[in-house]
Order: structure tokens, then sequence, then C-alpha cells
């Protein structure tokens, strides 16, 4: 990843909050991916991503989006507890229970962490 590829992912993720906070989801969706064209694995990108295709109700999509960010980052406490609440909008609770169960598990393991 060069330097300038980072910096443009940063730039347009920075533009698709902007979007998001005026309202304009389909745009800011856009942005999230074009960030993500730059810099595939920027998690906070595919975060932002995945947050606007929920508000869009485009529930399937922002569960694949969230499933990608946990391959990258298997503790990442809120790609589990975005997929616990995708899964429950689309009334998969079993689902929805157990990725809830472990960002629980994630989170007590970052505070015990922090705590040694």
């Amino acid at each position: 990843m060069t330097d300038a590829n980072t910096q443009k992912a940063e730039d347009l993720y920075y533009s698709a909050l902007d979007l998001m906070a005026e309202g304009h989801l389909e745009r800011a969706v856009a942005a999230y991916q074009e960030s993500l064209s730059a810099d595939p694995t920027f998690t906070e990108a595919m975060h932002g991503l995945a947050r606007a295709l929920q508000d869009l109700q485009r529930f399937d999509e922002a569960i694949e989006v969230a499933k990608r960010i946990a391959e990258i980052d298997p503790d990442d406490v809120l790609a589990h507890t975005s997929l616990s609440v995708l899964y429950q909008k689309k009334g998969m609770i079993p689902e929805a229970e157990a990725e809830g169960a472990k960002a629980r598990v994630l989170g007590w393991k970052q505070q015990l962490k922090k705590g040694s």
C-alpha cells in the first residue's frame, strides 16, 4: 500500500463521513466504496459502509461488509456487534445472539488486557 493510496482512502473516508452527517447515504456508500478501492483493508471505511448500508436497510450487503471486517480483524468488537444488530433486523435471532456473545467475550478480553 502506497502512502498516496492510504491518503486517498482517508480523504474519501472523511468525505463519506460528511455525506453521512448531511443525510446523503447513497453518496456516502459510493465514497466509502471508493475509499476501499484505494485501501481494501481500511476497516474504518468498512465500518462506515456497513452503517450506511444498514441505514439504507440494505442488510445483506451490510452483513457482507461486517463479515469482511471480522475476517481482517477477528478481535474487532464492533464488527461482531454490527453483525448481531444486522442479523436481528433480519429476524435471524440465533445468529444475532451468537455474534452478540462473541462481541461480549472480545470486550471482556480487551478489558482484562487493559487491567493487567
